[in-house]
């Protein structure tokens, strides 16, 4: 079902989403309420999808935010997406033009949820600080896509770059329970320059095992984007080497050992965000992996 609601009011949206509880089998079961703010230039048709997916496991209350821009008159047009290719959550997408474009969370204040957690996504370009943002005040979780700023970090923050080597981070850590559980002396992980996750992989290493993580430049390529690319830890008996193989594939070295192949496919924004969603709590370790990068020794690119 879908239902457009052109230059529309806050009042008006609240009264057609209960009038679909009313009339309708959508039940009234959602266990967050989860707004995503999207700019002008984001491939809505994505970020809806990616949504949706996520929200198979959380069925939400969907806020979608479109800044319009500068328009000659102000308002709000919605559209109400219920049942059908959005599943168990309900959409409500709104553009915002004029004034209304500054004001956002006096326009979502009515719609949210009551007694629920609320999270707020940033697809792309997020603010400097999300936790003092008008909308970010609003919610318990703020997950961004976005280049890292540690000194704005507050408690609730996270970033997609993050999930995204939830899978990895496993592995490392199963590597350093092999026998022999040696300390680790040193750290050398190299991957793409501009890449969030390895910054935070770096982070995590330095902040985990206390010891030097040299974080270098590759130029080694795979087809695909999975990250980080490789991995040395010292150890007295041997390195541990881990890198990417083939783009779902991730090789293991350890001492006296043959090589481990190991699978991992890239992961969807859909899943990064499923997972985020699961833990509305402060994410302790991802603000240590943040705090963890400035101990990181930044290499120069090889040549």
């Amino acid at each position: 079902m879908i239902i457009d609601l052109p230059n529309t009011t806050t009042r008006d949206i609240a009264a057609s989403l209960q009038h679909i509880h009313e009339t309708t089998a959508q039940t009234t079961g959602r266990v967050l309420t989860l707004i995503v703010m999207a700019g002008r230039g984001d491939d809505l048709p994505e970020i809806i999808h990616a949504t949706t997916d996520a929200s198979w496991e959380h069925p939400s209350r969907v806020l979608v935010l479109i800044d319009g821009g500068s328009a000659p008159t102000a308002g709000v047009d919605a559209e109400i997406r219920v049942g059908g290719t959005v599943g168990a959550s309900e959409f409500v997408i709104m553009t915002l033009r004029g004034e209304v474009a500054a004001h956002a969370n006096a326009v979502v204040t009515p719609l949210l949820l009551p007694d629920t957690p609320i999270v707020v996504w940033w697809p792309s370009e997020a603010p400097e600080c999300p936790s003092q943002h008008p909308v970010g005040r609003l919610a318990q979780r703020r997950i961004t896509d976005a280049p890292l700023r540690p000194e704005s970090y507050a408690p609730g923050d996270s970033d997609l770059a993050w999930a995204r080597i939830t899978q990895w981070r496993g592995i490392v850590a199963s590597s350093l329970d092999s026998y022999p559980q040696e300390e680790v002396s040193a750290v050398e992980i190299k991957g793409p320059k501009h890449s969030p996750s390895i910054d935070l992989a770096a982070g995590w290493l330095a902040c985990r095992l206390g010891v030097p993580v040299h974080r270098g430049v590759s130029t080694h390529e795979i087809s695909g984007d999975l990250e980080p690319c490789e991995l040395r830890l010292e150890r007295v008996s041997g390195p541990i080497t881990i890198h990417n193989r083939s783009h779902s594939t991730v090789s293991v070295r350890m001492p006296q050992l043959p090589e481990s192949l190991v699978a991992m496919n890239h992961r969807s924004v859909a899943d990064c965000l499923a997972e985020e969603l699961r833990h509305l709590d402060p994410d302790v370790t991802y603000a240590e992996a943040l705090e963890g990068i400035s101990s990181v020794i930044f290499e120069e690119e090889e040549k």
